[in-house]
């Protein structure tokens, strides 16, 4: 018998329980995107001289927009925020 840490959960545990479960979790993950895809464009819609005073430029944004490799859009503005904040 495994030893089970008290922290640690099982797959199946993690798992959803039930296809209407997993079914509500697909949509919450959608609506999750569109709003996130939302708010990017609407980034994309303001001027330079906005995007600066926020730190970010439209190549930023366009970077967030392909956001990969385990990285948020969140996280993409926020390091090009970071970067400009040094400079």
């Amino acid at each position: 018998m495994a030893l089970s840490l008290p922290g640690e959960r099982s797959v199946a545990a993690a798992m959803p329980t039930t296809p209407v479960r997993a079914f509500f979790a697909w949509l919450a993950k959608g609506n999750a995107d569109r709003t996130r895809r939302n708010a990017l464009k609407s980034l994309l819609a303001l001027d330079v001289d906005r995007l600066h005073d926020l730190g970010i430029t439209h190549q930023d944004i366009h970077a967030a927009i392909r956001a990969g490799n385990g990285q948020t859009p969140g996280m993409v503005l926020n390091a090009a925020r970071a970067r400009r904040s040094r400079a």
